[in-house]
């Protein structure tokens, strides 16, 4: 976990401190680490579709 933080960006303490905590994947989902690690622009980049663009497919302007 520590490693992916930090590969996300995530200062080094603040990753060492979320990546050693016994809760869950889940339980971190909702935390500004996840937030600040996990944005739009690095999804899109994955090649992740986000629901606006898929939601467009559908029904475009």
């Amino acid at each position: 976990r520590i490693s992916n933080l930090i590969r996300c960006g995530i200062p080094k303490r603040k990753a060492h401190e979320w990546g050693y905590t016994r809760l869950g994947y889940w339980r971190i989902a909702d935390s500004w680490v996840t937030h600040s690690s996990m944005t739009n622009e690095r999804l899109k980049v994955a090649g992740y579709p986000t629901l606006y663009d898929e939601y467009l497919k559908w029904y475009p302007k």
